[in-house]
């Protein structure tokens, strides 16, 4: 079949797909608002969740944010607007902490690998702790200082450094001050620092 389009014809078709191409783009240049049809996507998704009060985890500024839960499942995080601190705004890090929860290449088994080897094996997390324990309490007994030389009272161990991350919360800092100063370690730093 040999048809011939003429340019008229050519001309014709091109604007019809252009206009099609562009209509949304047109709506919204025009000042179409798509922001209902965003909040009630957003509505349905949360329609049946139940929300509780929460902090962000990443900082000390203490964000307060609302976690949507439908049964065990994380369904949304966002920011409080009643909190006086971010009036329901969240830096990046906030915003992403739906992510923190629901990533799926987060780690969710304990892995370790032994002296010498080159593999990850999985252990189960009972064993891991009281693997950690061991081992914190074997080099604090091995490097504990209770007196220098000059006979000052120090109580120390210079053996064991503790990093904190920005996602640990300010109950955890706490009690992780608490534990460590008791077992005398100097050095504490947090990730936020470096």
């Amino acid at each position: 079949m040999n048809r011939t389009v003429s340019r008229r014809d050519f001309v014709r078709a091109s604007a019809a797909g252009i206009g099609s191409g562009t209509a949304l783009g047109s709506l919204l240049g025009l000042g179409a608002n798509l922001a209902p049809a965003t909040a009630r996507a957003q509505q349905l998704r949360i329609r049946d969740a139940k929300s509780t009060p929460s902090v962000c985890p990443y900082c000390a500024v203490g964000c307060a944010t609302i976690v949507r839960t439908i049964g065990t499942e994380i369904v949304d995080i966002e920011g409080d607007p009643r909190s006086p601190h971010n009036e329901g705004c969240l830096c990046p890090k906030g915003a992403a902490t739906y992510q923190l929860h629901k990533n799926p290449n987060r780690a969710t088994k304990v892995l370790h690998r032994k002296p010498g080897t080159t593999g990850w094996e999985e252990v189960e997390l009972e064993w891991a702790m009281d693997r950690v324990a061991e081992l914190v309490k074997k080099t604090r007994d091995e490097t504990f200082v209770e007196r220098l030389a000059s006979g000052a009272l120090v109580n120390h161990t210079t053996a064991i450094f503790a990093l904190g991350g920005a996602t640990l919360d300010n109950e955890w800092n706490h009690m992780q001050q608490k534990l460590l100063r008791g077992l005398g370690v100097v050095a504490i730093e947090n990730q936020a620092r470096i």
